[in-house]
């Protein structure tokens, strides 16, 4: 896995969970993300989690946990997100043996990517792969 590089990621996709304190196990243990904070409310909720991978991250929190963005995302249904990684093969291994649900294995693709997509416990897509498009300063 990429370490954490230079600067803050301007886009981060934000992903409510019924369970989220599950959720950022999964994405932890078998997804190789890093927790770099998580806020809690009283009654166990995770108010707010931020997840890093490479160099960019997402935030996470649970569902019912209050709030406009809460109330806003009510009902709303699954998101796809795109990680770059920079060893297919070795992150999707790691995903087979936490029991993800793989949705395509490691595939080159003709646009010069490898990559694989899997779904997590609260039915999320989650695609890995080499490809990174070049993006100005």
């Amino acid at each position: 896995m990429a370490g954490m590089g230079g600067g803050r990621p301007s886009i981060y996709p934000s992903l409510l969970y019924t369970d989220a304190k599950a959720a950022i196990r999964q994405l932890t243990e078998a997804l190789g993300f890093t927790e770099l904070s998580v806020y809690e409310t009283e009654d166990g909720k995770v108010m707010h989690a931020e997840l890093v991978q490479g160099n960019g991250a997402v935030m996470i929190g649970s569902k019912g946990r209050g709030g406009r963005f809460d109330a806003l995302m009510k009902g709303a249904g699954p998101t796809g997100v795109y990680v770059v990684v920079d060893d297919v093969d070795a992150h999707h291994q790691r995903a087979l043996e936490h029991g993800v649900e793989i949705l395509m294995p490691p595939t080159d693709q003709d646009y010069g990517s490898r990559d694989y997509m899997a779904r997590d416990a609260e039915g999320n897509v989650w695609s890995f792969g080499t490809y990174a498009p070049e993006i100005g300063a």
